[in-house]
């Protein structure tokens, strides 16, 4: 570990030895030792073989300490710090951008230590919550706005957001973003984007039927105009007794700000999943839709990797957009999670075949211990060329 990870670790040294869980404190003393801390270690070996590139091959260990105060009078504070380390030499690009090891597949897991969320919350107004500083904003599945959790540096938002429940069933969530803490780290010069973005989302359960979301994402991206977007969606997260779920959504997008691209495009959902005895077979269809070939319904703050195939070849929409449609199975055999998802991907604009992906995991622990064994394998048609990884992760939180 570097120096800035020991003074990390001398900095919270007090509070990782406080094992109580965070509460109401009668003074500030107890807000202190009656917080909350934890440290997470996260080990990840992964190969990545595409064509027209050399192979990369990257062992990174992410350290984590976390911590947050009891509640005194309504205010608490969070404060996380991730270190990530190469445990071999990094002879691989860690961004698109990297002017090291040119003509190297990219793993984008770069080396550093950052604070991943330090903020000031208060809960002193009945149901609503505010929050100021960098923190991790997720809603609904993450296909708009997400914390890109998979990857060993997360995404986070510097922003003041609002959050209330007073309406049984409902929530209602106002963030202001200044500042996108992208997972390229602060020394890439795209590791951060600079905002003046509004991230707003509504959403009620109507019982076990569903639940009903509503939002507007209006982004303005000051450090990459082309990515400002106004988006305006509903999303439905439905269930049919225990066996049978489904979600619907639609959204369109406009641009925005500074983007110097004039455009409208739709986004489109449907899937489903029906639980057979120890089996979970899904199925679906989603479009991010294009302009005539101007430009593409894009996703910019999302969660990324949960999308259209774990090789990420489509972490940016092309022109012409993207059709997926795909069909999954997961479950349980002798304690270890099993999933296939095998994708379909076609332009929406001129109905070009991208190509092929399929996707496999399994995953189980060993104690404390997590681990998990990915695969994907993208066959390229008229898009990109043929991709092939593989990670094998362990993971552990105290």
């Amino acid at each position: 570990m570097n120096k800035h990870f020991a003074k990390l670790a001398g900095v919270v040294s007090v509070a990782a030895c406080v094992g109580a869980q965070a509460q109401e404190a009668q003074s500030l003393q107890e807000a202190l030792t009656d917080g909350d801390a934890q440290v997470s270690l996260r080990l990840r070996y992964e190969t990545v073989e595409w064509e027209g590139l050399e192979d990369s091959d990257a062992l990174t260990l992410k350290t984590r300490l976390s911590y947050t105060t009891a509640d005194f009078n309504g205010l608490g504070v969070t404060l996380e710090m991730d270190d990530v380390q190469s445990v071999t030499d990094v002879d691989y690009r860690t961004a698109p951008n990297d002017p090291n090891n040119p003509g190297t597949a990219v793993i984008a897991d770069p080396e550093g230590t950052e604070v991943n969320q330090a903020f000031v919350s208060y809960k002193g107004l009945g149901a609503s919550e505010f929050r100021y500083g960098r923190q991790r904003i997720t809603l609904d599945n993450q296909r708009f706005i997400g914390a890109v959790g998979w990857r060993q540096n997360d995404q986070t938002f510097d922003s003041f957001s609002f959050s209330n429940t007073a309406l049984e069933g409902a929530k209602f969530f106002y963030a202001y973003v200044y500042n996108a803490n992208r997972i390229f780290g602060d020394d890439n010069p795209q590791g951060n984007h600079k905002h003046e973005s509004h991230l707003l989302n509504f959403n009620y359960a109507f019982g076990d039927a569903g639940k009903l979301s509503a939002y507007a994402y209006l982004l303005d991206n000051k450090s990459a105009a082309a990515l400002s977007s106004d988006s305006y969606g509903l999303r439905w997260a439905g269930k049919v007794g225990e066996a049978f779920s489904y979600n619907l959504e639609y959204a369109n997008q406009q641009d925005a700000g500074d983007n110097p691209v004039s455009y409208q495009a739709d986004y489109i959902l449907a899937d489903a999943g029906y639980k057979l005895g120890g089996v979970t077979l899904g199925g679906g269809y989603e479009l991010l839709g294009s302009d005539e070939g101007k430009a593409g319904f894009t996703t910019s703050l999302a969660t990324l990797h949960k999308f259209q195939g774990w090789t990420d070849r489509f972490l940016s929409t092309p022109a012409d957009g993207i059709e997926d449609f795909y069909i999954s199975a997961s479950g349980s055999v002798a304690g270890i999670k099993l999933m296939a998802v095998y994708h379909d991907l076609a332009s929406d604009y001129q109905s070009t075949d991208y190509g092929q992906e399929i996707d496999i995991s399994a995953a189980t622990s060993f104690g404390p211990v997590g681990v998990l064994l990915k695969y994907a394998d993208y066959q390229a048609d008229d898009f990109g060329s043929d991709t092939q990884k593989i990670w094998l992760q362990l993971s552990s939180t105290f």
